[in-house]
């Protein structure tokens, strides 16, 4: 009778083959999916994340005042005849404005608007019931609306009276009714005299608005001009016994016809100031914001104010005279200014620094998605080992079967292939780098085939998995050309830089790994002599766990190299990105305390001194201290010989030491004696690069001056915040010169080149301040207001960092969750060693408890080694990286910013790690527990 053969079981072994492929078929798709999203993605991105940050750097330039500023002046209508008031100043100023808006580059795709059109009257004498005031009239074409008003109304268009609104800070301290007549006579703008009458009171910050709608839409369109203007928020006193004669300034709205009438009555000439702002959305700022597109916009940026004054009145230079017209006025052609070219010079380089940044978090990522690819590929290596070799004892081939691995995986590694390159397709702007996710999918394909090979090669075949011939030799050799790679990558970058164009930096995407390697060749090294030493003194214990665990922990060292690389690299990213982002959050603040000096300080103090005057009497300044620069050529009164070119810096010193005592260049003058009485002729100095006793010969004006050098000037000196306004707005020099004040009184005031008033006090009221000194009018001749808190507001709120921290922590995030996986399938791979371990222990009596603490001290000495090792690297990457990660360009100030490692981030990455393995080995032993002796141990195994 003929036996049929059963095919049943034959499907069923087919198909259970397939089943046990699909986790790791999954698995290569997604990590295939995620490397080819971010390889092609990369440059895109990276462009993305630039536009955004000049996008933001823009913004927060342009929060005093619009980027680009055109000015004209223009005389009254030339007919004498006719009437000032039926003239609409507002209506001749439109046409000039479309101009100035029409002459916009195509380019910039409308995104350089119209902000504001301004005329502003010098001030007028009137009497209020505070006293005598000096009254500014503002036209302003972004005034708030009625919605701003919280009594009365704006000033009418039409009309043929002068009407006026204030703010309701200016009521009150003007002591101001609505209706009130307030008789103006001549001040700065002469031959008037007129009657303004109140009409309307409007609030600054929203508060009694009538509805939400209308606080919005206050606070839209008036905050810009509050700060710009500060007196039109509330007015400013006067010191008493002022040489002005007055009481308080202050500023009000007008009509634009007012401002043609009190024109028409002085016979004076105005100034209208037309704003334009650079608002760029982030994909048209992400054109702007590479080394060509940067150039492209500056060249753009400087065209365009010709373009305007050309097309507003032809190419007439100005040469004074009022060669063009407003309306029916005689007008002067356009001037301009802007600061936005040297706010793109200075965000150019520091872009370059980030791109480095963000590049190295990319680059890590990548490189820690491979490592979890390779250990992917180990264990399914690992697994269809014993079927593999089978097949070659019946006559494949190794590279037979490569290749048909090869074939197996390539559907899961073509469809993540195209996962990936979709998710990168749906993101907005330029398309993606197809090449280089061709290149990572093609890595992470050839992977298992190549490691299968390895793996059936003749020569493996041939030592059975014995011992290899000059294994040592060759590991040897393999450790110093990774060490010898990592130096030589190290030393290239900071030679050579970093690519300044958009795209992939080939030397940078490869330090990471040839770091990681490098630190994981040191690990393998020296982690085993510690942990062998335990064991020896585990052994005089009772009990075999920790002598085993530590002894195989030790044995399994370089078996453990993969897995330190992928924790290595992993947290060496973590860390370097918080170590960067600490460093730069503190840097700047450390940055606005050197720029301004103190709590808030006044630069330009010698030729304003009135101003400074009234700043020193604002409330809430406790002490105010003198600072004061000149440049000097001093010589040897012995020798003759040249000392340099030096800055000779004079300090309240005294007042200094009681505003600041922990103040270096106080304790320096204090220590010397020069805050002191002073003794003899000359000028006692505390010098850098000269000894005590020196005297020096400088010349000013053809008269000789004697330096005398009581001492060298200590090297914390030159890093005193209170120098950091005068030095910082001077060009740097390396010779410091520091006096006291007392000692300079022969050196007149316009000599110095720079001087500043630190205000020092906790509650400086800074509303007042800025009615002083506005912070849009930090180019003008009167000198410039920096306070400390707006400073530090502005360093918190660069978009630049944000962008940082964002690029850095998703690069982090997704680097750690790759790394988790490559943790697990790595345990996956020895679970089945330590199981055959834990089963032989277990039958000598072993019990559950011991079990989970022989898989917890095995796996912790590689633990501590990665988590030290990679912290390490993290905080050494910036010193390594060298010129080329310049934090200095972030930040400013005297030196390199001082490191602030980000301590919290290290110590949750280490506690997560260290959970994460205990979690591991809760669920191997409970694993453990629920598998039977017999499915480990098996007769004829070789084991460990």
């Amino acid at each position: 009778m003929k036996v049929r053969r059963s095919v049943r079981p034959l499907r069923w072994v087919a198909v259970r083959e397939v089943r046990a492929d699909v986790p790791l078929l999954v698995c290569l798709a997604v990590l295939v999916a995620l490397l080819t999203a971010v390889a092609a993605a990369g440059p895109g991105l990276l462009d993305r994340l630039a536009g955004r940050a000049l996008a933001s750097r823009l913004e927060q330039e342009q929060q005093v005042e619009p980027g680009i500023l055109f000015s004209a002046r223009f005389e009254p209508a030339d007919s004498a005849d006719a009437d000032a008031w039926a003239s609409d100043l507002a209506e001749d100023l439109l046409p000039v404005t479309e101009v100035i808006a029409n002459a916009a580059p195509d380019a910039l795709n409308g995104g350089l608007v119209h902000d504001s059109t301004r005329v502003e009257l010098p001030f007028l004498r009137t009497v209020v019931g505070a006293g005598e005031a000096g009254l500014g009239l503002v036209y302003a074409s972004d005034a708030p609306g009625r919605g701003a008003y919280v009594e009365g109304r704006p000033p009418a268009r039409s009309g043929k009276r002068v009407e006026i609104a204030v703010s309701t800070r200016t009521r009150d301290a003007l002591k101001l009714r609505l209706g009130q007549k307030l008789p103006l006579s001549p001040g700065a703008l002469e031959n008037v005299q007129a009657t303004a009458v109140v009409v309307g009171f409007f609030t600054t910050d929203g508060a009694g608005t009538k509805s939400g709608v209308a606080k919005a839409a206050s606070a839209e369109g008036g905050d810009r001009l509050w700060h710009e203007v500060p007196l039109l928020a509330g007015p400013s006193r006067f010191p008493p016994r002022s040489a002005a004669g007055l009481d308080w300034e202050a500023r009000a709205l007008v009509a634009p016809g007012t401002v043609t009438a009190l024109q028409a009555q002085a016979g004076a000439v105005l100034t209208v100031t037309w704003g334009m702002r650079l608002d760029l959305d982030e994909g048209t700022a992400a054109g702007f914001a590479g080394d060509q597109g940067q150039g492209e916009l500056q060249r753009l940026l400087v065209r365009y104010p010709d373009d305007a004054r050309s097309v507003f009145c032809g190419d007439i230079a100005d040469f004074g005279g009022m060669f063009c017209e407003i309306g029916p006025h005689p007008a002067s052609t356009l001037q301009h200014s802007t600061h936005l070219p040297d706010a793109l010079t200075d965000f150019g380089r520091q872009w370059r620094q980030g791109r480095v940044v963000i590049s190295f978090a990319l680059a890590s990522l990548l490189v820690v998605g491979l490592l979890a690819a390779a250990v992917t590929a180990l264990l399914a290596v690992r697994r269809s080992l014993d079927a593999h070799r089978l097949q070659r004892a019946r006559g494949a081939s190794a590279t037979g079967l490569a290749l048909a691995r090869a074939v197996h995986t390539a559907p899961a590694v073509l469809l993540g292939l195209v996962a990936g390159i979709a998710a990168a397709r749906s993101l907005p702007g330029p398309s993606p780098a197809y090449g280089q996710a061709l290149l990572v999918a093609g890595l992470v394909w050839l992977l298992l085939p190549a490691l299968t090979w390895h793996a059936l090669r003749d020569r493996s075949a041939r030592t059975g998995g014995g011992p290899v011939p000059f294994a040592a030799g060759r590991r040897l050799t393999a450790e110093a050309v990774v060490l010898l790679l990592a130096v030589a990558g190290v030393v290239a970058l900071r030679t050579r830089g970093t690519a300044a164009e958009a795209g992939p930096d080939p030397l940078l995407a490869a330090v990471p790994a040839l770091l990681g390697l490098a630190t994981v060749a040191v690990l393998v090294r020296c982690y085993p002599l510690p942990v062998r030493i335990l064991a020896r003194m585990s052994a005089r214990r009772r009990g075999v766990v920790a002598l085993i665990a530590l002894s195989r922990a030790a044995k399994e060292a370089p078996a453990r190299a993969l897995a330190l690389l992928v924790l290595v690299v992993t947290l060496a990213g973590a860390v370097f990105g918080g170590f960067v982002a600490g460093t730069l959050a503190e840097g700047r603040r450390e940055a606005a305390g050197w720029q301004v000096g103190a709590d808030a300080s006044y630069l330009g103090a010698q030729r304003s001194p009135a101003v400074a005057e009234r700043l020193a009497r604002v409330r809430g300044v406790r002490e105010t201290v003198s600072v004061r620069q000149l440049r000097v050529d001093p010589t040897s009164a012995t020798s003759g010989s040249r000392y340099g070119i030096a800055s000779l810096v004079g300090i309240d010193g005294a007042r200094l030491r009681a505003a600041a005592p922990h103040s270096p260049a106080a304790r320096a003058l204090d220590a010397a004696g020069l805050t002191g009485p002073r003794s003899g002729t000359g000028i006692r100095v505390l010098a850098t690069g000269a000894r005590a006793g020196d005297r020096l010969t400088v010349t000013l004006h053809g008269r000789k001056m004697d330096l005398r050098v009581a001492g060298r000037l200590p090297d914390d000196v030159l890093q005193d915040p209170a120098l950091g306004p005068v030095r910082g707005t001077t060009p740097s020099r390396e010779r410091l010169l520091l006096a006291d004040n007392r000692d300079l009184t022969a050196i007149g005031a316009s000599d110095y080149e720079g001087s500043s008033l630190l205000l020092y006090g906790p509650h400086l009221d800074v509303q007042t301040l800025r009615s002083l000194l506005p912070r849009a009018g930090h180019d003008t001749a009167v000198g410039e207001l920096r306070i400390r808190s707006e400073e530090e507001a502005d360093a918190a709120a660069d978009g630049m960092i944000s962008v940082l921290r964002a690029a850095h922590t998703t690069c982090t995030a997704l680097a750690v969750l790759l790394a988790l996986l490559a943790l697990i399938l790595e345990l996956l791979l020895s679970a089945e060693a330590r199981g055959r371990t834990t089963a032989y222990l277990r039958t000598l009596g072993l019990g559950g408890r011991a079990t989970t603490g022989l898989h917890l001290l095995q796996l912790l000495p590689m633990v501590v080694a990665a988590v030290a090792g990679g912290t390490a690297l993290g905080l050494t990457l910036p010193a390594l990286l060298g010129p080329a990660l310049d934090l200095r360009e972030f930040t400013g100030g005297p030196a390199a910013p001082t490191p602030h490692p980000d301590l919290l981030l290290t110590a949750a990455l280490g506690a997560g790690l260290g959970m994460l393995v205990v979690v591991a080995v809760g669920v191997e032993t409970w694993i453990g527990r629920r598998r039977g002796l017999g499915a480990v141990l098996r007769l004829g195994r070789n084991g460990d």
